[in-house]
């Protein structure tokens, strides 16, 4: 199994200054803004962050159906809308980064909870 550290793509609905402090705490983080790939459907938006190996983090439970109708992906943290305060946000994804291996979360689908 591999060590590999988790690293995440963060869809356009998520809020950059997440991306922000996640990366000022050592997280490899990308969001689709950086890679200009905003507006691009949600099967090709998956297919970017399963070729760059990345656990795709969403406000879209379209991505949770592609899932379960057997999609392979690198990862996919669903955010509810109880759950979208960045500091709520950024703690979850934070542990998850620090407990998760790539190869644990690959087609694993989480789901963002409060931690207090």
């Amino acid at each position: 199994m591999s060590e590999d550290k988790l690293r995440l793509y963060l869809d356009e609905h998520v809020n950059v200054e997440i991306a922000r402090q996640l990366n000022h705490l050592g997280i490899d983080t990308i969001t689709v803004q950086a890679l200009e790939t905003q507006g691009e459907d949600d099967p090709i938006q998956l297919q970017i962050a399963t070729e760059l190996g990345r656990v795709l983090c969403t406000m879209d439970s379209d991505y949770v159906d592609l899932a379960a109708e057997g999609a392979q992906h690198a990862g996919i943290v669903f955010i509810p809308s109880e759950h979208r305060e960045i500091g709520v946000v950024v703690k979850f994804l934070d542990l998850m980064a620090r407990v998760f291996t790539a190869d644990e979360a690959r087609n694993h689908v989480e789901y963002v909870s409060r931690l207090d």
